[in-house]
């Protein structure tokens, strides 16, 4: 009997084009919750990713890819449409945009999911653009509803970037009202709360998402979490920076994993491998998803920059 998927992850898989050069792209597969899954699915949780997928070339490579991590096939959806493509014209400063209105991401079916599969499932996650796109970000906040009703811990990120109008502010306010893990940037907080402190923008988060442990992550600076009236704050941790794509998604799919595979690890050992795999990812290209020996080594001191220039 097969075991069935603690994590679930509800939300797109796309491929970003990185524009490198005046007459030079590059393909990328991504999409923050299709990262997110792979991360935990790398360090060992059962993790299913629930979402439509093409079944053109870059649809097939994420497909390989998500089999590949050991993500549980019953959740993934092939569908007869294109791949939603980003297009990623700058990374410094960030500038992209989408091409793809009816793609496979947004004709994926909740009807469709493997059967039983809420009563088995410990914690699922919605988030990023999926909630922004329709019909799929109605259906998805009506699914995390019944969620939180069924009595499963919901993990919410925000993801907020400029290309989110002012019709998303709903999507976020609902979410945070039944969110038990949000993860947010210093981008997400200021394009969430515009012109107000960090200070303020984080209590006014919290007014919104007074059940939720609130992981918030500040690039270089480091993190913090905020749960049970504490604030646990965490320095990165030292290693040859290739680039950060994908290192937010690293820091949100290690934390669930922490959490669902050590659950009598305390908060700091939970943030700890946050921030552990989100530095792993940093010093790999794309969207990296470490393996759990990675994620302890860097914890225990023996991942830094002297093991990564070994490659």
């Amino acid at each position: 009997m097969s075991v069935g998927a603690r994590f679930v992850v509800f939300g797109e898989a796309l491929t970003d084009f990185l524009r490198e050069g005046v007459d030079r792209w590059r393909s990328v597969p991504g999409g923050a919750p299709w990262n997110v899954a792979r991360v935990a699915a790398r360090l060992g949780v059962p993790t299913g990713y629930a979402g439509g997928v093409s079944t053109d070339v870059f649809g097939e490579e994420l497909t390989q890819l998500s089999l590949a991590a050991g993500l549980d096939a019953r959740f993934l959806q092939r569908v007869d449409r294109p791949t939603l493509l980003a297009m990623v014209v700058s990374k410094a400063p960030p500038h992209y945009f989408f091409v793809g209105e009816r793609s496979a991401d947004v004709s994926f079916d909740p009807e469709r999911m493997p059967t039983g599969w809420l009563g088995q499932a410990e914690v699922v996650y919605f988030g990023s653009i999926s909630l922004l796109r329709q019909p799929l970000g109605a259906q998805l906040l009506n699914l995390a509803e019944q969620v939180h009703a069924a009595g499963r811990r919901i993990c919410f990120d925000p993801n907020y970037r400029k290309l989110a109008s002012e019709g998303y502010r709903p999507a976020v306010e609902r979410m945070l009202a039944i969110a038990d893990y949000v993860k947010l940037s210093d981008e997400d907080l200021a394009g969430l709360f515009p012109g107000a402190a960090q200070p303020d923008g984080l209590r006014a988060l919290r007014a919104r998402a007074p059940r939720a442990q609130v992981l918030f992550t500040r690039g270089a600076e480091g993190m913090q979490l905020l749960a049970d009236g504490q604030k646990i704050e965490r320095p990165v941790y030292p290693v040859p920076v290739v680039d950060t794509v994908g290192a937010g998604d690293a820091c949100i799919g290690a934390w669930m994993a922490s959490l669902l595979l050590r659950p009598g690890g305390s908060l700091e050992e939970h943030v700890a491998w946050a921030a552990a795999a989100a530095a792993a990812s940093c010093a790999h290209a794309g969207a990296y998803a470490p393996l759990r020996e990675e994620v302890e080594a860097i914890c225990a001191g023996r991942g830094g920059a002297a093991a990564f220039e070994k490659g």
